[in-house]
């Protein structure tokens, strides 16, 4: 067997082992949501969704932690996006190449991959105590925009770079101003790509745990959030404290809580796919 054949077997191996790789990958998954299906599908109605958090499990819903991670959501949009697409727009298009800025871009791109427990330790400091303001819904979207904004950041610059030099060009042709050129030119030849990073931002926000305990998010709460200082749970927090409990009817309202975290994530992620598709036919 010559050195040819030898890397044709390797490449035919490598070929098998990533598909088999894949297969025990998707299995498993199939079995994990199967299980999780069997033992929460028939607890989800819309007393569950609607009912406030009890001692007893056939009692118990999922209303407070429901409200919890939408104030979040909502409140951590507001905060994250306009400060992330205008920190990429910056990055790209007025910041000068040089050392300082080489620097800056690896610094963001690295946070990105910074485990989220740190961001809860920093929202814990400056957030909770040097501002005071406490284990409130406002400190925890603090927080997770903090843990977002690089991703956000990564996503803009890389939307803004793919647009085309043309359209620049004939903007800057007919008389357009640099800003001109962003807000109506690029922004919006752009806008599949950054939303699509937006929406894969906040569909990992959504899930996050770890840093909201760290601020102080509690596992009961009697009463949904009406204000961004109000304290609050989240569906992730309340999913763990169920899983904690001894009884069976806890594990199935665990179980059905996951599937509606499932689906909330599985519509934001399907969102993202859409428009980035969108936006590539578009620009094709």
């Amino acid at each position: 067997m010559n050195s040819i054949q030898k890397n044709r077997l390797k490449d035919q191996l490598f070929k098998y082992w990533g598909i088999a790789c894949t297969l025990i990958g998707l299995v498993l998954l199939v079995l994990f949501i199967g299980d999780i299906l069997i033992d929460g599908i028939s607890r989800i109605d819309w007393a569950f969704i609607t009912d406030l958090p009890s001692r007893k499990a056939e009692k118990s819903g999922i209303y407070t932690a429901l409200m919890g991670s939408i104030w979040i959501l909502l409140l951590t949009t507001i905060i994250a996006v306009p400060v992330g697409v205008a920190a990429g727009v910056y990055l790209e298009e007025y910041s000068k190449k040089n050392r300082l800025s080489a620097i800056l871009e690896i610094n963001i791109s690295n946070l990105a991959g910074v485990p989220s427990i740190i961001y809860g330790l920093l929202g814990l400091e400056v957030f909770v105590r040097i501002m005071s303001l406490g284990a409130s819904v406002l400190a925890g979207a603090l927080t997770l925009s903090l843990l977002i904004l690089p991703i956000i950041i990564v996503a803009t610059r890389e939307a803004v770079k793919a647009v085309p030099k043309s359209i620049r060009d004939a903007s800057y042709a007919l008389g357009a101003s640099k800003w001109q050129t962003i807000w109506y030119q690029l922004l919006p030849a752009s806008g599949g790509g950054i939303l699509t990073g937006v929406i894969l931002a906040l569909s990992r926000a959504v899930g996050e745990t770890a840093p909201l305990i760290v601020v102080g998010a509690l596992a009961y709460v009697p009463f949904a959030p009406s204000n961004p200082l109000d304290e609050f749970s989240v569906l992730p927090i309340q999913i763990f404290n169920w899983i904690s409990r001894p009884q069976h009817g806890f594990i199935e309202n665990a179980a059905a809580a996951i599937i509606i975290l499932l689906l909330i994530t599985f519509v934001m992620n399907g969102i993202a796919v859409y428009f980035r598709n969108k936006w590539q036919k578009k620009w094709k």
